[in-house]
């Protein structure tokens, strides 16, 4: 009996398996072309503006993205966890970023009076005069790669058909 009902539940589950992977939805060619095609363009792109921004002697874009979030706050600071949400950047990573950035005189951190135990993250000018200059490159780079490539219409329609996913 007890052979029976293992052989039962084994032959149970595998056909749930199976009725499962039967009935999941799966992307189509045109599909799993486009995240593809998303992937490797986002990788080459992404690699052609950093090695732009390292030729001009810059930092790299992860600097540039968590000094444009802090210039653009209204405060001219965010707190850590605000900066995560904002960037791409996992927790781990951002908290060694914002370290370098306060030991190069980019950001300073501030006690939020709310809270003690809390800090702010606060641009200093000299890490706004250097977002400044990186926009230099960074835009360059982003006409050279992406604009230069695509005629104003295509440049709408593409970031209409993202703005999809946001």
């Amino acid at each position: 009996m007890q052979m029976h009902l293992i052989s039962l539940v084994l032959s149970f589950k595998i056909d749930v398996v199976a009725f499962m992977s039967e009935n999941m939805p799966k992307p189509d060619e045109a599909v799993v072309s486009a995240w593809t095609g998303l992937m490797r363009a986002r990788e080459r792109l992404l690699g052609l503006i950093e090695a732009d921004l390292k030729t001009a002697g810059m930092p790299p874009l992860a600097w540039y993205d968590v000094l444009w979030e802090l210039a653009r706050s209204q405060s001219g600071r965010l707190r850590p966890y605000e900066l995560e949400e904002r960037t791409l950047l996992a927790q781990y990573n951002l908290s060694r970023l914002i370290d370098r950035l306060e030991k190069e005189g980019l950001v300073g951190r501030e006690v939020f009076a709310q809270d003690g135990r809390g800090r702010w993250v606060v641009i200093t000018d000299a890490g706004r005069q250097l977002r400044e200059r990186m926009w230099t490159v960074y835009g360059k780079a982003i006409e050279t790669h992406i604009g230069g490539k695509l005629a104003e219409g295509e440049a709408r329609m593409i970031a209409g058909l993202l703005d999809r996913f946001l």
